[in-house]
């Protein structure tokens, strides 16, 4: 471990526990709210899945923002910065209330603490599907402030999602490190500990564990963010 410079964390259900079912529940009924009269609400939500899909499927050097936009504009029949402004406005609203959802890991909170007073380069690696102001207010829900950490990947940035290989490359190459100076740490058992392919060393967090059972992937360390805090209290 003597070689690791930099840890990469992931946001939602690593940093920020939350129970995933009730964000998405929340998450598309205060956007139907927001959209009423505008668009029907369950094709809201089927068409921001379908080019939600899209653009985790991008392989080309396009943010996620322009794959997003164009797949989704054609959907709604509507090209204008219209609806961009509206999404926007909601993020401001009736997204708040996402954070109902969500609770705050004490164990997180000093384990980002203890890192930074130790020196270490500590990032945001979540998986950039929405824009920069979501992700920075769950962020603070989580109890940080954005500017805590070296790099946060976000839907304006960054080219490619979780869990492609590609999306970690960008990361490496944005933080100039090698692979073997990183540490990811995630949730995910896929999208998260996938990063171990490119020799990243990984640590599933088992508190919010998402396993789809699809692809198992061995990580080099699993537990409680507790027993992650106790960890890197003796790196």
């Amino acid at each position: 471990m003597k070689n690791i410079k930099t840890i990469l964390f992931d946001l939602d259900g690593t940093l920020l526990p939350m129970d995933m079912e009730k964000f998405t529940n929340i998450y598309f009924r205060e956007m139907g709210i927001h959209f009423h009269g505008v668009f029907d609400p369950k094709v809201l939500m089927s068409n921001v899945w379908e080019s939600t899909k899209v653009m985790v499927k991008n392989t080309e050097l396009r943010t996620n923002e322009d794959v997003f936009w164009e797949d989704f504009s054609v959907r709604l029949g509507d090209h204008s910065d219209h609806i961009k402004e509206n999404f926007m406005e909601y993020y401001e609203t009736g997204f708040q209330k996402v954070k109902a959802s969500t609770t705050q890991s004490e164990a997180m909170i000093n384990a980002v603490k203890h890192l930074k007073e130790q020196g270490y380069e500590v990032v945001v690696a979540t998986n950039p599907m929405f824009p920069r102001p979501a992700i920075h207010d769950r962020i603070r829900w989580a109890g940080f402030e954005p500017e805590e950490f070296k790099y946060i990947t976000s839907f304006e940035d960054n080219h490619y999602c979780k869990p492609q290989l590609a999306y970690y490359e960008e990361i490496l190459k944005v933080l100039k490190r090698k692979p073997e100076e990183c540490m990811m740490v995630g949730n995910n058992a896929q999208e998260d500990i996938i990063a171990g392919k490119l020799g990243i060393k990984t640590w599933l967090v088992t508190d919010c564990l998402i396993d789809d059972g699809k692809e198992k992937m061995e990580s080099d360390y699993t537990g409680t963010a507790k027993e992650f805090y106790e960890f890197i209290k003796n790196m």
